[in-house]
């Protein structure tokens, strides 16, 4: 029976031969992760369970990023309240305020692995599937189940491959390809299927421009985001993991398997508009746009390709005196190869503000709230209403190349 790789990937997890889009399916997990957000809902609702101890420490990760150091005085208690929980399980794998955002923090320590189940209760964990993976986000009742059993249902989803072709112009990365996806299918264009990203672009892209497609995945309504492992995923898994893992390739002639072709070749920079992500329209459409806030960072576009991009376009030149710009990597590790490169030293004499290792305001819940009335640009996923803040601000998302220039302007610019 021919199998995509997200039917292949939940088959193997079920313990099946094989299955289809529409079965319900009980997969064992294999990774599962929460953060000091989501996690005390989801340790409160284990605690009801009445189950003492969690089915396996090991496969658990446990990390801060939303509100690192703690904001308030409910973070800080959410905190404590983690730690205690981890120490009393003997949960190994727990990152707290010093390492950066999930999403990011997982595939650097070696968490993520081609072929496995990995759940997180966020709705970016859809990242991962860029290593090859099946990996979802759940809500914090369906993590104490996992806490508690190792297991969950899913009904297995239809797949989409997106067949990417072309080669990207000058300053058009894979946050303007995710962006035009996204915005020529909707919000809701491939609702609870697997998105898988393919073609010669894909092909040529590094992993984090990958990650950057499959963290959006859900933002076009995906149950998962996935590209199929190569030597690049090969060689960005050596020296993070020894772990062996089973390589699942999808078959084109699927009965669940759906096709869009995407040409890229005469893509320019692309910017979601207020207050939708597929409300996006190409930079000359909005450039000029006034702006106040420059958000550079989020596990969207907070790795060390796009502090390159953004630092060698600042270089030399200064942030507007009508904008404040945030810098946040996405990692310590990138923070510190940011530092090796000298990249931090472009962005603080240009201006802007760097800041720890978080997820920033990107949730609208820590540092760098927008006022009302005060319009962001942002490297990262979301722009709904009162999503960075106050419900009467704007948010417009881009990549960091097109963030860099507007910074520069004082308002939305193309980097070309």
């Amino acid at each position: 029976m021919s199998m995509t790789m997200a039917e292949k990937i939940l088959a193997r997890a079920a313990g099946l031969k094989e299955t289809e889009a529409g079965t319900i399916v009980m997969a064992n997990i294999d990774v599962a992760m929460t953060h000091d957000l989501t996690g005390p809902l989801s340790v409160n609702s284990f605690q009801k369970i009445g189950v003492e101890k969690v089915w396996d420490p090991e496969k658990i990760v446990v990390l801060f990023d939303h509100q690192v150091p703690a904001d308030s005085l409910e973070a800080a208690q959410n905190h404590i309240f983690m730690r205690e929980f981890v120490e009393k399980q003997e949960i190994n794998n727990f990152y707290d305020v010093n390492e950066g955002v999930c999403h990011q923090v997982l595939p650097e320590k070696g968490h993520v692995i081609p072929g496995e189940v990995i759940v997180g209760t966020d709705s970016h964990t859809c990242t991962h599937g860029a290593l090859g993976a099946f990996a979802t986000g759940i809500g914090s009742t369906d993590m104490a189940m996992v806490f508690a059993t190792g297991k969950l249902w899913f009904k297995v989803p239809e797949t989409i491959k997106f067949d990417i072709e072309g080669e990207l112009g000058k300053h058009v990365y894979s946050k303007d390809v995710i962006l035009d996806i996204i915005g020529q299918i909707g919000a809701d264009g491939a609702t609870y299927q697997a998105c898988e990203f393919g073609g010669e672009t894909t092909r040529n892209m590094s992993i984090s421009e990958r990650m950057a497609l499959c963290n959006m995945a859900i933002e076009m309504g995906g149950k998962t985001g996935m590209v199929e492992v190569d030597e690049k995923t090969r060689n960005y898994l050596k020296g993070r993991t020894n772990k062996s893992y089973e390589v699942f390739q999808t078959d084109e002639d699927a009965e669940s398997l759906s096709t869009m072709y995407v040409d890229v070749s005469d893509l320019e920079p692309q910017v979601a508009c207020p207050h939708n992500v597929d409300n996006v329209k190409p930079v000359g459409e909005v450039e000029g746009t006034p702006i106040d806030q420059v958000f550079l960072g989020s596990c969207t576009n907070g790795r060390l390709e796009d502090l390159r991009v953004a630092a060698k376009i600042m270089k030399g030149k200064q942030v507007s005196s009508k904008v404040r710009m945030l810098v946040i990597p996405a990692s310590r590790e990138i923070y510190r190869q940011a530092l090796d490169e000298g990249l931090m030293n472009i962005f603080v004499d240009s201006g802007a503000l760097v800041c720890n290792p978080c997820c920033g305001p990107c949730l609208g819940g820590h540092v760098g709230l927008l006022g009302p009335g005060e319009v962001s640009l942002s490297t990262s996923n979301r722009n709904f209403k009162g999503r960075q803040g106050s419900p009467e601000a704007e948010v417009y998302l881009s990549s960091a190349a097109v963030a860099a220039a507007s910074a520069i302007r004082g308002e939305i610019a193309d980097p070309r």
